[in-house]
């Protein structure tokens, strides 16, 4: 390659089209459906075979009749809330549907999702002036029990007649954006970079005509926001040998991040991979060395107890599966303005793409 010469892209027109719908479209925590429609629709030439389970983690499958099986796993759903109460002058009060910021929803613009489709909303924040002025000089502060919606009805009679009901969810409206030196931002990249990572995975192997000697099942799972709920049904489903996880993790070399308990990573220096009881050393030793093997930037960083991603839900499956999970760095995570780097998504997916090349049912997974 010519001194300064950039590499070629691994991913094409139709990949990034694909990313920017994807990301755009809501897929809040149980209403995962419409998202997994468009994965499915995407992945459906790259596999030999598709299905979803009963809530709706949606699979492809590549070699689906051979006995040994390697999973690769990211989550579709996003953080949102529901519709809890509508006050007699048209006001709607939320509970969280997942680890959503409150902090960040004053003046936030939103999609109610209702029976007769989405309905515009903003969350309404008094002014400034008559914030400092009723309240002793001291700032409200925004809180799940005194946040609201306005959508211009005036009663609860208007707001039925929009479809909206008690247990409509809410997502936020912004979308997928470009920013200067190659980084992306949008609502929900947590973890459907994942979702699109896993797709551009499958991609590549058959485009490339890559063929493996094992099952390979590249997993779109449902509610992992609330607790790894559709990694657990379909990890007990599939009953995999092997679970390659992909997930996001904090950039946190940004203000009020505590390297100290959190570590160091930072977007644009490639995914970082765990260290945990639920990461199975020689699978992470497997990682590392197709990472070096390929000139692939990795980061490391450690865990206390559980991964906190789906992870754990494959690696305590059945009768236990040997997992890894590789992350990509996030900046701002549960924002509706999280960043992330696009080197490290060609990264990312090219390190999952070249350990799956170099697993085998003959792989020694054991520790003795």
């Amino acid at each position: 390659m010519a001194k300064g010469k950039k590499a070629a892209s691994i991913l094409n027109a139709a990949s990034w089209e694909f990313l920017k719908n994807y990301i755009n479209n809501p897929s809040p925590v149980g209403f995962e459906s419409s998202g997994q429609k468009l994965w499915l629709k995407y992945t459906k030439d790259f596999a030999d075979t598709q299905f979803t389970d009963p809530y709706g983690t949606a699979v492809s499958v590549i070699n689906p009749d051979a006995p040994f099986k390697v999973v690769i796993e990211a989550h579709a759903d996003e953080i949102s809330w529901f519709v809890n109460y509508i006050s007699p002058d048209g006001l709607l009060y939320l509970k969280r549907n997942g680890g959503v910021d409150h902090q960040i929803a004053p003046a936030k613009r939103v999609l109610i999702h209702g029976k007769k489709g989405a309905v515009k909303a903003v969350f309404g924040w008094p002014a400034i002036h008559s914030r400092i002025s009723n309240n002793d000089n001291k700032e409200p502060q925004p809180k799940v029990d005194n946040l609201f919606l306005d959508c211009g009805a005036r009663n609860r009679k208007e707001i039925e007649s929009l479809g909206i009901h008690i247990g409509a969810v809410v997502t936020y409206e912004e979308g997928f954006e470009s920013l200067a030196y190659g980084y992306l931002i949008g609502r929900a990249f947590d973890n459907r970079i994942g979702g699109f990572m896993i797709a551009e995975v499958a991609r590549l192997l058959k485009a490339n005509k890559k063929k493996l000697p094992y099952g390979l099942y590249v997993v779109n799972a449902v509610q992992e926001e609330i607790g790894l709920r559709g990694a657990e049904m379909i990890a007990r489903r599939i009953k995999p040998n092997v679970a390659i996880i992909t997930d996001v993790t904090h950039d946190t070399t940004t203000p009020m991040m505590n390297k100290v308990m959190d570590g160091e990573t930072a977007c644009g220096k490639g995914p970082a991979l765990t260290y945990g009881p639920a990461v199975h050393n020689k699978m992470l030793d497997l990682v590392q060395a197709t990472a070096a093997k390929h000139k692939i930037p990795v980061q490391c960083h450690a865990v206390s107890r559980s991964t906190g991603t789906d992870t754990d839900s494959f690696a305590y499956a059945n009768d236990g599966c040997p997992s890894v999970l590789i992350s990509i760095p996030l900046r701002y995570m549960h924002t509706t303005v999280e960043m992330l780097h696009t080197s490290d998504i060609e990264h990312t997916i090219k390190l999952m793409y070249e350990t799956l090349l170099s697993l085998s049912p003959k792989t020694n997974l054991s520790y003795f």
